[in-house]
């Protein structure tokens, strides 16, 4: 996670902010003193002037109206004499000045030759006329300080008999408040200061279970539940740490849950037999187990993140869409020349509440084997019911001529019942065989086994055969004399072989030898029949051993066999716990191989 920068902490930011909050405070305060201050010092400033000036304003209003006799001082002398007495640093000048605006007096002692010239100031004339005080504030030229002049009528018995014009030094008002102002803003900063120590002491108590907040949040992101946020209070940030605590535990357990569910799941995809692919909304493939890659024999990074349609080899046929509305389950054929294959696939929509579909399972399982029992199935059906229907339909077109007649003739009647006996041999030996073949799959049988010499047991066999067999065949016996014992039932193991040297017999052409061979490996007896008959082509070898399968159906049904013999053999060599296989080549004969299982001394005694 990105680290945060100082000054970008929140640490700062309520610091500045509550610096800031305390400044603009003391600003408006300030602002609001310092105006009010201003103000009142102004108002004590001019009622000072004013009060001063009704004193003298009845004063010269007295010697202005007083009637001279020769003996007293002139109007000018006397109004001279009153400006001399006022002595105050407040005012700078103050002037005499009659109805006709000319100055009579002025108390500045170096401004003497304005007297007795007109007064040419736009506030005198106005407060004459109005017979009102006017004032303005205004800067001196001379020294630039700030003065407040002050022009008020001179008034007796309703008129207007001149005016005060007085220059008051108001700059010692405002210098005041300079000495204020740098006082305030020196308190100001002290204040700052102070606030700016408090404001990091009381942001820390708020940012540091914070920032452990933080970092505890940063473990989690990471994975790890065991640190603990400290409380440092009761207040609602403490209540949020214990929360906070309360949350990483909860976390924690639901982790612990979610991991333990995640594991089983994986578990079960791993071991299960069939094979799972998950997808996201768009239908790209983001889950697939080991079975569902050795199914499709795809690596994993082919995989993920391809649409599931072209990983199952479907997108000529099918889209995304389809597969989500697909009711039933589909097969994949995806057989090659040397096997076939084939998938059953079925889906589910994962779906939340409001219907939205947030992805797909698909569940595929190698459907191969049971597809091959249903076309064996069908296969067999459709062998049987051809088995039966020829003799059958034999046994029918003879009875029928029997019936129309053909019974009273003496050489013809005793050849069609000779042939209807045949084909009723022929079908009892073929309900017997499937009968054998059904006891057998049901494993609803045992096995009467004996201990004996293989191969006095295999040349007593050969010899019954040896018996019966035509002078144009020849018997070659490659058997050892070593006594080789085994454990089998001696009735079934004969049926075995009666059926295989039966075919050799069969299909050996005149003059053709059958070959009879025992070998013994580690404790393997392995037993060949061999002929010099038409053979199997290569390609057909492995199915000799599959019910009804003839080489050549046609010579093989004219010889009476019913095609079940060596699916029987099979069947009882596999009980025996043996292996039957045949190896050929066309044109050159078959030889067919079987294995037992020898018993060593140590396995008791059986002479």
């Amino acid at each position: 996670m990105h680290k945060v920068g100082y000054f970008k902490s929140i640490h700062v930011k309520i610091v500045v902010i509550y610096v800031l909050l305390i400044v603009i405070a003391m600003q408006i305060i300030g602002l609001y003193f310092v105006r009010e201050l201003e103000k009142k010092l102004r108002e004590n400033f001019q009622e000072s002037i004013t009060d001063r000036v009704s004193l003298l304003e009845y004063s010269a209003r007295e010697e202005i109206i007083k009637i001279r006799s020769e003996e007293d001082q002139t109007k000018e002398q006397s109004l001279r004499s009153i400006l001399y007495d006022l002595n105050s640093s407040d005012i700078k000048e103050v002037r005499v000045i009659d109805v006709k605006y000319q100055i009579l007096a002025t108390s500045d002692s170096n401004n003497q030759s304005i007297v007795g010239q007109k007064s040419m100031d736009d506030l005198v004339r106005t407060s004459i006329t109005a017979k009102a005080p006017f004032d303005n504030l205004t800067i001196d030229r001379e020294s630039g300080h700030r003065i407040w002049i002050l022009a008020t009528p001179i008034i007796s018995k309703g008129e207007v008999v001149g005016t005060l014009y007085i220059e008051s030094n108001i700059e010692n008002v405002f210098g005041q408040m300079n000495e204020i102002n740098k006082i305030l803003a020196g308190g100001t900063a002290v204040a700052l200061v102070i606030t700016v120590i408090l404001g990091i002491l009381i942001a820390q108590t708020i940012t540091r279970p914070i920032s452990d907040m933080r970092r505890q949040a940063q473990a989690m992101a990471k994975g790890n539940f065991s640190r603990k946020v400290r409380v440092y209070g009761s207040d609602e940030i403490g209540q949020l740490a214990i929360a906070f605590n309360h949350l990483t535990n909860r976390l924690q357990e639901s982790q612990s849950t979610t991991e333990a569910e995640r594991r089983k799941l994986a578990s079960v995809l791993t071991n299960m037999t069939d094979g799972v692919l998950a997808t996201d909304r768009k239908g790209r493939v983001i889950l697939i187990n080991d079975p569902a890659l050795r199914l499709l024999r795809i690596p994993r990074e082919m995989v993920l993140n391809r649409p599931i349609i072209s990983v199952l080899g479907i997108d000529s046929e099918h889209s995304f869409e389809d597969l989500i509305h697909l009711k039933d389950a589909l097969n994949l054929d995806l057989s090659s020349s040397e096997r076939p294959f084939i998938l059953r696939a079925n889906f589910s929509v994962i779906q939340k509440e409001t219907g939205f579909v947030n992805g797909l399972i698909a569940v595929l399982h190698d459907n191969t084997e049971q597809e091959k029992v249903e076309m064996e199935r069908r296969e067999f059906v459709a062998n049987v019911s051809h088995e039966l229907r020829t003799p059958l339909t034999t046994m029918s077109s003879y009875l029928e001529a029997l019936a129309d007649g053909a019974w009273k003739d003496e050489e013809i009647a005793p050849s069609f019942l000779q042939v209807t006996q045949t084909e009723t041999h022929r079908m009892i030996r073929l309900v017997n065989d499937l009968l054998q073949l059904s006891k057998m799959d049901s494993r609803d049988y045992d096995l009467n086994r004996e201990i004996v010499n293989f191969n006095q047991y295999f040349n007593r066999i050969i010899d019954r055969f040896e018996l019966s067999k035509s002078e144009n065949v020849t018997f070659v016996r490659r058997l050892s004399n070593n006594a080789y014992y085994v454990d089998i039932d001696t009735d079934k193991l004969t049926q075995v072989i009666d059926n295989i040297i039966s075919n050799a017999i069969k299909y050996s052409p005149d003059g053709g030898n059958i070959r009879f061979g025992v070998v013994a490996t580690d404790s393997i007896l392995r037993v060949m029949i061999s002929d010099d008959g038409m053979g199997i082509p290569s390609e057909n070898v492995d199915r000799i051993f599959d019910r009804f399968y003839r080489v050549d159906r046609a010579r093989a049904r004219s010889m009476g066999g019913t095609g079940l013999g060596l699916a029987i053999a099979r069947e009882m060599i596999e009980a025996h716990g043996g292996r039957i296989w045949a190896e050929s080549e066309e044109g050159h004969g078959t030889t067919v191989f079987f294995t037992l299982d020898i018993l060593t001394d140590e396995e008791g005694e059986w002479d």
